[in-house]
């Protein structure tokens, strides 16, 4: 059986009162290399396509969900009558 060896007591406290690193998040690290490959103006465009997308995807679950609240009163116009 072996023993751990044991650490001076200022090595263990360092050890556990040392910060972790806070590693940065995906988009944090994909806007910092977007920032290097590309100028500011191509990046500008980038985002404000994306935003394009984005809003296009909005109105479109806007149309989806406004055609099913048309059919659903038409369904219950058409059975009154």
């Amino acid at each position: 059986m072996q023993v751990a060896s044991a650490r001076p007591v200022t090595e263990a406290v360092t050890a556990t009162t040392r910060p972790t690193p806070v590693l940065p998040s995906v988009s944090s690290a994909l806007r910092a290399v977007e920032s290097l490959l590309l100028g500011g103006g191509q990046r500008t465009a980038r985002r404000n396509a994306w935003t394009a997308v984005l809003e296009d995807r909005r109105r479109a679950r806007d149309r989806v969900e406004a055609q099913h609240v048309l059919e659903a009163v038409s369904d219950r116009a058409s059975r009154a009558t």
